[in-house]
């Protein structure tokens, strides 16, 4: 399966969360899509499809493919430390997923773009992989040539958000990836034991 590239407030409407940001039309529209969706009768789920559905919900967040999610799981369960907790810093370790924090991009698809079209760079060199994962100390930066796009101004102006492992400089354009977040740390509204549960069968 491809990476999704459809209408983002259907897939917000799905999982009944803006879980790509702040939707407008979700607002308005916040029940199930189609065409009984307001008046559904919501039969009571199975735990494999409420299991199901929060591993797709995380992927969808993160914006990562089966293949590439259930290896991070695989990393993450043999790893030290609690299973569902390593497999979000994993996720949030990745590359485009730091940019998106830092303010680079408005959203984790914008920074997954300006990654690849090399506009990123990792300790003074260019990486153009969006999947890339981060070690503490590690500096991203946007590449000198790209410092006056409008896409990258625009988003570091609106941009207001904070994170305890990560650190900005507005005057190099460039932040540094302290540390992997702790789990309380992570915004995300993710049940990451279900993901562990539905791997673990």
């Amino acid at each position: 399966m491809a990476r999704y590239t459809g209408p983002k407030t259907k897939i917000a409407r799905k999982f009944g969360e803006a879980i790509f940001g702040e939707d407008k039309s979700f607002a308005k529209k916040n029940y199930p899509p189609g065409q009984h969706g307001i008046n559904r009768k919501r039969a009571k789920r199975s735990e494999y499809a409420i299991q199901l559905q929060e591993k797709q919900k995380a992927k969808y967040t993160y914006g990562i493919l089966e293949r590439q999610f259930q290896n991070m799981y695989e990393k993450a369960r043999r790893s030290k430390g609690v299973t569902g907790e390593v497999l979000l810093q994993l996720c949030e370790a990745r590359l485009d997923n730091v940019v998106y924090r830092m303010g680079i991009a408005p959203s984790r698809r914008a920074a997954r773009q300006l990654v690849s079209h090399r506009h990123i760079t990792v300790n003074g060199e260019v990486v153009n992989i969006p999947s890339y994962s981060l070690k503490p100390g590690d500096i991203v930066g946007v590449r000198h040539k790209s410092q006056s796009l409008t896409v990258i101004e625009n988003s570091l102006a609106s941009n207001s958000s904070v994170y305890e492992w990560i650190t900005w400089n507005p005057e190099k354009l460039e932040g540094t990836f302290v540390a992997l977040p702790q789990r309380i740390q992570i915004p995300e509204n993710i049940k990451e034991q279900l993901i562990v549960e539905l791997y673990s069968k």
